[in-house]
């Protein structure tokens, strides 16, 4: 059971971990807030073992309630976080920004996080939201089934991108395929609008070299480290040890995920698996606090 109040030893872990690297925090851009029946909903679809979960068995470590897990963040010195929520079906979407609009005006430290869904419309409740202030974007390609190079999102990537908002996606292959994940659909998109700031969730796993290319090759791509390199997710899709001197190499667009809180194991164990990559203090610093706080624009350090 994990320890709201932040007086127990994995707090004191992960604090440990920041300051060890002289960070004021850490700046988490992958944690998971959303309504409290549509989490609960998803606890279920993961107790199942539901097909898009592999059919790995995958506890979840920290169901307290939407203010205990925000404390917990804070109690772990999460300086800012995320309330990536995401619809599978259409006419979701504007509901679940309408209700993260009121959870970015009631937790000033999460970053304003808003959705999309390939259907009528989306053009115009993604300019409401940016509009709102909307500070970052989550699609899902695998929950949501669709393609992201599909002409309904096409003036909506355009919109983003010159908007300069980020958008955290789910398009990797992990943990289970789906119709439209791997690096092409994302390439397609890309191709179109190369200025659009997509953060790659779980650096694209298991396509993890596929989506180096394109952050290689597109300024503005980003990776999020969120369940890489954890015991859990390398056995299952290990991280080829041939590609971490290209993550090195990225150092400055490799921002720290953690998939909070629907994680099988500690908070702290995905610290301790970027650390143990022994990439260097500079790396870490980065990844960890200073390439997102870059990104958003957050003052501190």
């Amino acid at each position: 059971m994990s320890d709201p109040s932040g007086t127990g030893s994995e707090a004191d872990d992960v604090r440990r971990f920041w300051e060890g690297l002289g960070l004021p925090g850490l700046i988490d851009v992958h944690t998971h807030f959303m309504p409290e029946r549509v989490l609960h909903k998803v606890w279920a679809y993961f107790d199942a073992l539901g097909p898009l979960t592999g059919g790995v068995e995958w506890p979840i470590t920290y169901r307290e309630e939407e203010g205990e897990r925000a404390a917990l963040l804070r109690a772990f010195g999460v300086r800012a976080f995320t309330a990536m929520l995401y619809p599978h079906k259409p006419g979701m979407a504007r509901w679940l920004n309408d209700w993260a609009a009121g959870f970015a005006r009631r937790t000033p430290d999460s970053l304003h996080t808003s959705t999309l869904f390939p259907e009528p419309g989306v053009e115009g409740y993604v300019r409401e939201a940016v509009e709102d202030g909307a500070r970052v974007f989550k699609a899902h390609v695998q929950v949501g089934g669709y393609d992201p190079a599909g002409e309904t999102l096409d003036a909506t990537w355009g919109l983003l991108a010159e908007a300069g908002v980020p958008v955290v996606i789910h398009c990797g292959s992990g943990p289970a395929p789906g119709d439209y994940t791997g690096p092409e659909p994302v390439a397609r998109v890309l191709a179109r609008h190369p200025r659009l700031r997509l953060v790659v969730a779980h650096l694209g796993m298991p396509e993890y070299e596929d989506f180096l290319d394109l952050a290689e090759r597109y300024e503005e791509v980003r990776l999020d480290t969120t369940m890489a390199f954890t015991d859990f997710s390398e056995r299952m899709a290990p991280f080829p040890r041939r590609s971490l001197p290209r993550l090195a190499a990225l150092g400055d667009r490799i921002l720290l995920g953690s998939d909070f809180p629907n994680i099988p194991y500690p908070y702290v164990h995905q610290l301790h698996a970027l650390e143990r990559l022994e990439l260097g203090e500079k790396w870490l610093r980065g990844v960890c606090h200073d390439n997102a706080a870059a990104l958003f624009g957050l003052r501190g350090r």
